[in-house]
């Protein structure tokens, strides 16, 4: 399958481009039904000789192509209006009737109801695109898009939340006019998997009730179909949350296939070389170092130890707190006692096999380094997070 894609340089382009490369060149493997063959990269610099051959050859056409910030508003319709027309001429110039896709916008939507010239020029395309699947029987899917964000998207353009991520990872001021200000997001993502599902001709439909999306098996219109709705107040707080991670260590909550996990992703993609690499506070003494690595607002935390050659780390024992230690390099034995037994239970440990011992509520517990030369490193997960005012910590020997 050859594929052209319009406005190749955008967001969305680069991002569908990549998504696309690496199907053909066989780095994803999750749609084997999928070939890929030719991926013909349109934009603004391309010549007039690049449409054609790619229009000569396309099995689909994915038209991103648009004007989002013209110099003159006028510049609207000849962007989002005159190189449709011109890529649909193309097409039937090489009775070429592929599918074809049209990225319009939710501002299509609002016309008769807030007019704008972008609005126009999306709505006067959409109708060119229809006209068109009519006069030669090609299909044609046309995706109003609401307001997109992820990796490589322009801050300062025409993204709020690119804006308020770029900011945020800089240091620069966000302006919130009104927080319950709610926007209608789609991740790019999952803009992509829509896309990919439309070469499959497994695209979704849908209709508009005013500006809200209606899936529907036989829609006029498409549609990616998962958003997230947002007000500008919980994207400030959640970034500013992210912002503040390497100070607090705390790992906020990022479900699967939520909006924070999205937003955590964009954000992370803009951060400067500076901030890319934080330092952590090691606790340092005699016996080695202990550090705080991760928090999580509901699992616990992670830290690693470091106990120098002979040493003997832990003897305490918690009422309702439980471990994992995990030796990931060096040689050690780890004890445990339940309180009121004389009975140690005793686990040798090595990164030549690494495992995770749990260290039970109850039970007084070690760890020594058995090595006379070599550092013991273990990675310890806890349940909770300490809480130095509440630390369920209490000191006894396991040998005692």
């Amino acid at each position: 399958m050859n594929i052209l894609i319009t406005g190749a340089g955008g967001f969305v382009g680069k991002n569908l481009a990549e998504a696309l490369k690496n199907i053909r060149d066989g780095k994803d493997r999750t749609r084997p039904e999928l070939k890929i063959e030719e991926i013909y990269l349109y934009d603004i610099d391309s010549s007039k000789e690049e449409l054609e051959t790619a229009c000569e050859k396309a099995d689909f056409v994915f038209n991103l192509a648009g004007i989002n910030r013209p110099k003159d508003n006028s510049e609207f319709m000849q962007g989002n209006f005159g190189f449709a027309g011109e890529l649909l001429d193309t097409l039937k110039k090489y009775n070429n009737k592929c599918p074809v896709m049209l990225a319009s916008s939710v501002q299509a939507t609002l016309i008769g109801r807030y007019d704008s010239d972008y609005g126009r020029s999306k709505k006067a395309g959409e109708e060119l695109f229809f006209e068109y699947s009519k006069e030669t029987g090609a299909k044609v899917l046309v995706y109003r898009f609401p307001n997109l964000f992820g990796k490589w998207c322009r801050p300062n353009y025409n993204s709020a939340v690119a804006t308020f991520c770029y900011n945020t990872a800089n240091d620069l001021p966000i302006t919130v006019n009104d927080p319950s200000t709610e926007l209608e997001l789609l991740y790019i993502d999952d803009l992509v998997t829509e896309m990919l599902d439309a070469l499959e001709n497994k695209e979704h439909h849908c209709e508009f009730d005013g500006v809200k999306t209606v899936l529907c098996e036989y829609g006029k219109y498409c549609a990616a179909p998962i958003t997230h709705f947002v007000t500008l107040g919980e994207i400030a707080d959640l970034l500013e949350s992210f912002k503040n991670q390497p100070e607090t260590l705390l790992m906020p909550e990022i479900p699967n296939d939520s909006f924070a996990k999205k937003l955590y992703s964009t954000f992370l993609s803009y951060l400067p070389k500076e901030k890319i690499s934080f330092p952590l506070k090691m606790n340092v003494d005699n016996r080695g170092s202990f550090t705080e690595l991760l928090k999580t607002e509901k699992c616990g935390q992670i830290s690693v130890n470091i106990s120098k050659p002979g040493i003997t780390k832990g003897q305490h024992w918690h009422n309702s707190k439980w471990e994992f230690f995990i030796v990931v390099s060096g040689h050690g034995l780890i004890e445990e006692r339940k309180i009121g037994s004389d009975e140690v239970l005793r686990f040798e440990v090595s990164s030549d096999r690494i495992e995770a011992v749990h260290m039970l509520p109850g039970y007084t517990h070690n760890i020594i380094n058995l090595s006379d030369t070599e550092n013991l490193v273990t990675v310890m997960w806890a349940n909770e997070q300490f809480d130095p005012g509440h630390p369920d910590t209490f000191g006894e020997t396991v040998k005692g």
